[in-house]
C-alpha cells in the first residue's frame, strides 16, 4: 500500500452513517438549491466563529473572489498578497480585474513578511490579503495597523485555517472579511467542493449574498449587480454541518499526529537537518498539512519511493514564477525567501485518521533516508 499525504477513507468508515444521512436528509427534503441546510450550515458556521454573517458559495476560490467583489475591488486595483500559496488565491484577484502584488514572507513560519507591507503599498492599493498558511495564523496585528493608517480593508484567506487561533481570536475573525475553502482535504471538509465567506459587516455579506446568485436581490430574474451563480451545495452544506460539531475533535487528532512527527523526528533538526513546523507564539497550529524543510528536499523525496511512500510539496512553484502570471512582471529572484523555501519543503502525511503505524512507518523511512544522506 502506497502512503500518501491524504486519505479520506479512515474517516468515510467512522462516519459513513452521519454522512448518508445528511445526503438522504437533503434528498427527502423535495428542496435541493439554498434551502434549510445552507441556511442551517451558514447559522452555525458563523456562530462558531462569532461572527455576524456567513454567505456559503460553491468553492474556496470564489469565496476569495466575491469576498473581494463584495469589498469593492475591481480593475485598476491593487491586493497585497503572497506568492508561496495555493493559485487560487491569485486567480481570485486576477479575477476581479485587480492586480495581485507580492510581498516575500518570513524564513522561520513561511508567513507574510509584515515589514515588508507597507512599501508596497500604493495609491491603487485597496486590500490586504493575508494567507494563514498550513494551518497558523499569520500575524494580524501590524497588518490591522497598516490597513488602519492607510485605509485598507482586510480579507484573511483561511482556506488552510479552520480553528486555527492567534492571540486567542479565530482565522477569520481579525478582519474585514475572511474566506474558507470546504475542499475535501481541509481541517474542515465537505465531500466534494464548497467554500463559504464569514463578516460582521451587513452590507459586506448583502453585497455577497446578491452576487453569489447572478447579482439578484429575494426577488428572482432582479438583477442588481451582476453577478455569479456560487452557491453552496445542500447536500454539501447538510454534511458540513454534521462535521463542524467534530472541527474541534478532528483539530485535536491532527495535533496528536504532529506531536507524534516531533517525538520521532525531533532529534534530527538542526542547522543543515530536518526543519519541522514552528508555532509562532500566541498561535494555535491546526496543521492543515505538516510541512517540513530540507536542503535535499528532492533527494529524499525520491529515495522514499523505494518505501512505497509518497509525497506532497505544497508548493513547489511561487505563483510569480508560474507561466500563466508572467504578465504579472514578476520574475525569478524577486522574493528569495518564497524561492528557497519552495526548493526544500515538503509534506509528510497529515489526516486526524491518520493511522499510527503508517505514521510509524513514514517516520522510520525518513529516519533511514536521512541517516544515509
Amino acid at each position: 500500500m502506497t502512503i500518501h499525504v491524504w486519505d479520506y477513507l479512515p474517516e468515510y468508515e467512522k462516519e459513513k452513517d452521519d454522512i448518508l444521512a445528511a445526503v438522504e436528509k437533503v434528498f427527502a427534503s423535495g428542496r435541493l438549491v439554498l434551502s434549510e441546510s445552507v441556511r442551517g450550515f451558514e447559522e452555525e458556521f458563523a456562530s462558531y466563529h462569532g461572527a455576524g454573517f456567513c454567505t456559503g458559495v460553491d468553492n474556496g476560490t470564489n469565496a476569495l473572489k466575491l469576498a473581494l467583489e463584495a469589498l469593492g475591488v475591481g480593475p485598476g486595483d491593487e491586493v497585497i498578497t503572497v506568492s508561496n500559496t495555493a493559485a487560487p488565491t491569485v486567480i481570485a484577484i486576477v479575477g476581479t480585474g485587480a492586480t495581485p502584488v507580492f510581498v516575500d514572507v518570513r524564513e522561520e513560519d513561511f508567513l507574510i513578511d509584515t515589514d515588508q507591507v507597507e512599501a508596497a503599498i500604493t495609491p491603487r492599493t485597496k486590500v490586504l490579503l493575508p494567507v494563514h498558511l498550513y494551518g497558523q495564523c499569520a500575524d494580524m496585528a501590524p497588518l490591522k495597523r497598516i490597513a488602519d493608517k492607510h485605509g485598507l480593508k482586510i480579507l484573511e484567506d483561511c482556506a488552510q485555517a479552520h480553528g486555527a487561533r492567534h492571540g486567542g481570536r479565530l482565522a477569520g475573525t481579525m478582519g474585514d472579511a475572511a474566506a474558507f475553502s470546504f475542499y475535501p482535504t481541509k481541517v474542515l471538509g465537505a465531500y466534494g467542493d464548497g467554500g463559504a465567506v464569514i463578516t460582521s459587516d451587513e452590507e459586506i455579506d448583502r453585497n455577497l449574498r446578491q452576487l453569489r446568485y447572478y447579482g439578484m436581490d429575494k426577488v428572482y430574474y432582479v438583477v442588481r449587480t451582476p453577478g455569479h451563480n456560487s452557491r453552496l451545495d445542500e447536500v454539501q452544506a447538510e454534511i458540513l454541518r454534521g462535521k463542524l460539531g467534530r472541527l474541534d475533535t478532528y483539530i485535536d487528532g491532527r495535533g496528536a499526529v504532529a506531536r507524534r512527527y516531533e517525538e520521532g523526528l525531533g532529534d534530527l533538526t538542526g542547522p543543515g537537518g530536518l526543519q519541522l513546523p514552528a508555532t509562532n507564539e500566541g498561535n494555535s497550529h491546526v496543521y492543515y498539512v505538516y510541512v517540513v524543510r530540507h536542503p535535499r528536499r528532492d533527494e529524499i523525496l525520491e529515495a522514499l519511493k523505494a518505501y512505497d511512500i509518497s509525497l506532497n510539496i505544497s508548493y513547489p512553484w511561487p505563483v510569480h514564477t508560474m507561466s500563466g502570471f508572467e504578465h504579472l512582471g514578476w520574475r525569478p529572484g524577486s522574493l528569495p525567501v518564497t524561492e528557497k523555501l519552495a526548493g526544500e519543503i515538503f509534506s509528510l502525511p497529515m489526516y486526524p485518521s491518520l493511522p499510527e503505524a503508517v505514521q510509524e512507518k513514514t517516520i522510520a523511512a525518513l529516519r533511514d533516508v536521512l541517516a544515509a544522506l
